[in-house]
């Protein structure tokens, strides 16, 4: 890949003449007897495949553009504007969106100023939570077994009637219920929607027997009395208040090498490797109480640390919204050797938020799993790490000084830490002094895209404790406007030696994952291309292209929604919370080209697909842009949507309802 080369724009991806597509740079090349118009497209979509689409509407809007457009993805560019020519959703003055589409073209006689483009990201979008689709909810008391009192009493706003509740509830939405089939019992009892599988006479929650309830492979959960201790501010911090104190004062922990162990119990500067040898005085006598332990003698040093030993190994990225458990599982299943959690945010974490801490959560056939730690400030950094180390089960941890969203960086996190090198020193020194497990980063080539950053951060790291370091080949500016540079991630594996660099980037492909291992890396980490196609992990260990069938792809998601209803629950919250993420998911899967129909292997991560036919109607609706066609696909799956179901995609705003 050529440094700097940017994405072409697709000025065909909305449709027009059936045959430019595949001549155009940043267009996908697709065979042309599969090549179709906008239009027919969804014609065809719209008879079920059961007629052929007539040539006659291709004369109606040759653009293929959409004439309805949601009103809260309509935006004037005098106001969304700013002052480096990119306007505030992530576009660029030309029109090209982060992801390297160009806009539809204004029509004729129109102001440039006037003409609507399409949000980056849907910051207004409508957002229904999953619990006011069920609005005559069952008291969680009578859901528990056994039931219990309810602590409300009259005051309780759900309803404590079973007759009630079930000549409310609304029809199941099928007759096997995966996790009685799983588990031998339902945790979501009456509740479940998919009740008629496991309920007896009156309602009662039958059982298995014969196959025993068995627990949910799920490890590291949020302990009650722990979430009163941290809600409270009750819970202590010793090792890290002793490193922050240690920080504050200049003596600095040293380098992850062998030196003494009173260096390494006090800390020592390390400007000055001569003064490693000394202690220095405390500060005062310190209270103690209990018996005389090795532990209060001798510390764990930094070589001594659990290693993280992952090279050549393939490195499902911690993604936002998409990188959830479920899915994570899909990807372990077609081949994916280390998982990472969602990004947390450190202080949501220390204040006790229960949907925090289901970042957190670790299947059990994740088998090397860490996660990811969001912040901008040492000390919440460093409480954030020993609370983790103390109550988590993961084999490393990890900082996100990668993140370029507005929300993350003008708070000083995420890649604004590249910048603030005294704040991202002490992080990284704190956290790797109370964590028993390695510490890891991942990191951009920089916030602006001609003044690179990390080739100079690499070699400190390694000296401030990280075991490993992850390098998107992008800088913040950049977003996903252009190639990711891997002559200077080659560049910066030189600079990080003998520390191990993990590459990321534009990797959709056994091809692509082949160029880039010859950079030298560690091994590559997998983000987008995972979304477009979770089997590339199999692809890559195979050396080969999967054709993979459009029925194999149903299966996929339908083995997530099982995931989903196992991690989420099966009752009407559970059911949407899991459509909603499939959705999402659904919103990047679109962008996939069936090998099949490609002209030439492979298939680019910069290049869109233009509108094609498939080979049947299944292969044709999942490569559908539009939204009503995910929740179509949806409605396969977990049954039909509740009434007033709305849902716009959270990364892009061109699904038009």
């Amino acid at each position: 890949m050529a440094e700097g080369a940017t994405e072409a724009p697709a000025e065909s991806g909305g449709g027009g003449d059936s045959g430019a597509g595949a001549l155009e740079r940043g267009v996908a090349p697709i065979k042309p007897q599969y090549l179709t118009t906008k239009e027919r497209f969804h014609e065809f979509l719209e008879a079920k495949g059961q007629e052929k689409p007539s040539r006659e509407t291709e004369a109606g809007d040759p653009g293929g553009n959409d004439l309805g457009e949601p009103e809260a993805k309509r935006i004037r560019l005098e106001d969304g504007q700013t002052g480096d020519g990119r306007t505030e959703d992530g576009q660029t003055e030309d029109g090209r969106t982060e992801d390297g589409r160009t806009e539809e073209a204004a029509e004729p006689g129109e102001q440039p100023q006037a003409q609507k483009r399409a949000r980056g990201q849907n910051k207004g979008r409508p957002h229904v939570k999953p619990t006011h689709y069920d609005k005559d909810r069952l008291c969680p008391s009578l859901v528990q077994e056994p039931a219990t009192q309810c602590a409300f009493g009259a005051r309780c706003r759900f309803l404590h009637d079973v007759g009630r509740y079930l000549a409310a509830k609304p029809a199941d939405l099928g007759p096997r219920c995966v996790l009685f089939e799983t588990f031998g019992r339902c945790p979501a009892g009456v509740t479940c929607r998919f009740a008629g599988a496991h309920l007896g006479p009156g309602g009662r929650n039958l059982v298995r027997q014969e196959q025993g309830v068995q627990a949910p492979p799920v490890r590291n959960g949020l302990d009650k009395a722990l979430q009163q201790q941290l809600r409270k501010r009750q819970v202590r911090f010793e090792r890290a208040e002793q490193a922050l104190r240690q920080l504050s004062r200049g003596q600095l922990p040293g380098p992850p090498s062998a030196v003494p162990e009173a260096t390494e119990a006090e800390g020592a500067p390390a400007q000055d490797p001569q003064e490693l040898g000394t202690v220095a005085p405390a500060s005062g006598p310190v209270q103690t109480c209990g018996a005389l332990t090795d532990e209060d003698i001798v510390r764990l040093r930094p070589c001594e640390k659990r290693r993280l030993d992952i090279s050549g190994k393939l490195y499902l990225a911690p993604l936002t919204t998409c990188g959830n458990l479920p899915f994570r599982r899909v990807c372990k299943r077609f081949g994916a050797d280390v998982t990472c959690g969602e990004m947390a945010v450190c202080t949501n974490l220390l204040q006790g938020q229960t949907s925090e801490w289901a970042l957190l959560r670790r299947h059990q056939c994740e088998d090397i799993f860490g996660v990811q730690l969001e912040g901008a400030f040492p000390d919440t950094m460093t409480k954030c790490a020993e609370l983790l180390n103390r109550t988590v089960d993961v084999d490393f941890v990890d900082i996100n000084v990668g993140c370029p969203i507005d929300l993350v960086y003008k708070k000083g996190g995420g890649c604004a830490l590249m910048q603030r090198s005294g704040k991202f020193q002490q992080i990284v020194r704190g956290m790797s002094q109370v964590l028993d497990v390695p510490l890891t980063v991942k990191l951009r080539t920089g916030v602006q895209e001609r003044t690179p950053l990390a080739h100079r951060l690499l070699p400190e790291l390694r000296t401030w404790g990280a075991a490993l370091v992850t390098l998107h080949g992008r800088s913040r500016e950049q977003r996903y406007t252009k190639l990711a540079d891997w002559r200077y991630i080659e560049q910066c594996v030189a600079a990080a030696s003998p520390m191990p660099l993990f590459g990321n980037g534009d990797i959709l492909s056994y091809e692509d994952a082949n160029r880039a291992m010859q950079t030298g890396v560690a091994g590559v980490m997998i983000a987008r291309g995972a979304l477009l196609k979770p089997w590339l992990f199999t692809e890559i260990k195979e050396q080969r292209h999967w054709d993979i069938s459009a029925s194999e792809r149903l299966d996929i998601l339908r083995d997530f929604t099982h995931y989903g209803l196992e991690h989420w629950g099966s009752d009407t919250q559970g059911v949407e919370r899991t459509r909603r993420f499939l959705l999402e998911w659904l919103s990047f899967l679109c962008r996939y080209v069936p090998v099949g129909l490609l002209e030439r292997l492979p298939q680019r991560l910069n290049e869109r697909p233009p509108y094609f036919l498939g080979r049947d109607y299944l292969e044709t609706l999942l490569a559908s842009q539009r939204a009503a066609d995910w929740i179509r696909i949806s409605e396969m799956l977990l049954g039909p949507v509740p009434r007033d179901f709305v849902f716009l995609p959270k990364h892009k705003a061109n699904a038009y309802k």
